[in-house]
């Protein structure tokens, strides 16, 4: 599987729960769990589909095992965080843990993402498809 499919189809599985989320809201007229949401949406839609066109743009590291590895945490600990930060507002401060645990673990699988953004043309030894200099 290529990052950067993974990416495009997750993003768009994440936006329709965060969709069905805000209109739940908007219908029940609590909006206390609209932090989860909004993480929801934002990482999941927006930073996934954002990587997805990264790595659909350099297609050496499209098909790498550490950039498939990559969004699958970010899917993972999204979905985590996005669940524990909406328990945590709607009074459930048990899921303090789970959402922090997933911030840490989003925060370090940006940091890989870092990494592979300023060591694309390391990484593959392949040109990027750019002009040289």
């Amino acid at each position: 599987m290529k990052a950067s499919s993974l990416s495009f189809q997750a993003a768009v599985l994440l936006v329709l729960v965060g969709m069905g989320w805000g209109l739940a809201m908007a219908i029940s007229g609590d909006h206390v769990t609209h932090p989860g949401h909004a993480h929801l949406n934002l990482l999941g839609w927006v930073s996934l589909f954002l990587m997805g066109i990264f790595y659909h743009l350099h297609p050496a590291l499209d098909r790498t095992r550490v950039a498939v590895a990559q969004v699958w945490v970010w899917i993972v600990a999204t979905v985590i965080m996005a669940l524990g930060v909406g328990l945590v507002h709607s009074g459930r401060d048990a899921a303090e843990p789970l959402a922090a645990i997933a911030s840490l673990l989003i925060f370090a699988d940006m940091i890989l993402f870092a990494w592979i953004v300023f060591r694309r043309d390391r990484m593959v030894g392949v040109p990027t498809g750019m002009p040289a200099e």
